[in-house]
């Protein structure tokens, strides 16, 4: 699915994601990324939602977002209790969605100038 066609600012965003992987800008990542608006940290370990604990999170809190999205891949999951205490101890907003809606998300937030960041898990 093509998100956008023409770079919307000087912040970084998602162009599609298929089944090949998340185009952010024009790099393709086939593996697990987080996005902010500045930076891409690409191969976080993270294959699946069930599998993410607090070390996994911690460059999540580097870039220290306002909201963070977490896009569970092709299919809808949902964080733990613990894990969603991880955020609200924080006053951290999270969401867990898609990868395709963290994406579009993203790219919302992000062009309004929000302090966001995406935990993406491809398709």
């Amino acid at each position: 699915m093509d998100l956008t066609l023409e770079k919307p600012g000087e912040h970084l965003f998602v162009r599609s994601v298929n089944e090949e992987g998340i185009q952010v800008v024009d790099e393709i990542y086939t593996v697990p990324v987080i996005l902010s608006a500045q930076r891409v940290i690409p191969d976080w370990p993270v294959k699946r939602i069930q599998d993410i604990e607090d070390h996994h999170l911690d460059h999540i809190l580097e870039l220290q977002p306002e909201v963070v999205l977490i896009g569970s891949g092709a299919k809808q999951s949902f964080l733990s209790p613990r894990q969603m205490m991880f955020f609200y101890s924080r006053n951290l907003g999270v969401e867990v969605m898609t990868t395709t809606a963290a994406c579009r998300t993203f790219n919302v937030l992000v062009s309004e100038a929000r302090s966001v960041v995406a935990a993406l898990i491809p398709l």
